[in-house]
């Protein structure tokens, strides 16, 4: 079984990331889903996607839980019928889960060097140009759109902008977390953010501080 890595934060809170190797049939081995998911698995055109998403179930399996567990609100934010806050993620060969009693998000994403192109859509890049090289700048870019998307689907609210709502305190590569800031209407949400970097990919998760 490739449980790829398995981080445990603090005592609440629980991140499992698997590693995708096994075919789409094998996957689905022992897995039951709801008739929606089963539904929404058959639409799937890519493999991978298909793969991911039975990934995500094999990791709630190992929790205990299983696709009847899981149920998404109205803005597509999931959710454990226990009261357990969930986070999912899958991007390429990985697919993740954070499980923690307190809110939180957790996002992985291959590092492309494509990022540099588009990071003015989601960040003020003169922030970084005094990174000395590409590399170093996709790699701290790929980290902090992570750390937004992770946060996004914390905070889970339409109409946040990555740009003008949500901010990423600035950190060291070799920091491996940081702090952020949502501000949106009247609502202001504090988080830590947890990042690292494997095989060519980055990770983030981050917890939600009451303020």
């Amino acid at each position: 079984m490739p449980l790829y890595r398995t981080i445990i934060p603090d005592s609440q809170t629980k991140v499992l990331i698997w590693k995708i190797e096994e075919s789409f049939e094998a996957l689905s081995k022992e897995i039951t889903l709801t008739d929606k998911c089963e539904l929404r698995v058959q639409r799937m055109k890519s493999d991978i996607h298909k793969r991911g998403f039975l990934s995500i179930r094999k990791l709630l399996e190992i929790e205990g839980y299983s696709d009847f567990d899981l149920y998404y609100d109205e803005n597509g934010k999931p959710h454990l019928k226990d009261g357990k806050f969930i986070s999912i993620t899958h991007s390429y060969e990985f697919a993740a889960i954070i499980i923690s009693d307190s809110e939180v998000g957790i996002d992985i994403e291959k590092q492309r060097s494509k990022i540099i192109r588009i990071a003015h859509k989601f960040t003020p890049l003169e922030e970084y140009r005094t990174l000395a090289n590409d590399d170093a700048l996709m790699r701290k870019l790929t980290i902090v759109w992570c750390a937004k998307e992770s946060l996004y689907k914390s905070f889970a609210e339409r109409g946040v902008s990555f740009l003008r709502h949500i901010d990423v305190a600035d950190f060291d590569l070799d920091e491996n977390q940081t702090t952020a800031k949502i501000v949106y209407g009247n609502r202001t949400a504090v988080y830590e953010v947890h990042f690292f970097e494997f095989e060519g990919f980055t990770c983030a998760y981050t917890f939600n501080q009451k303020i």
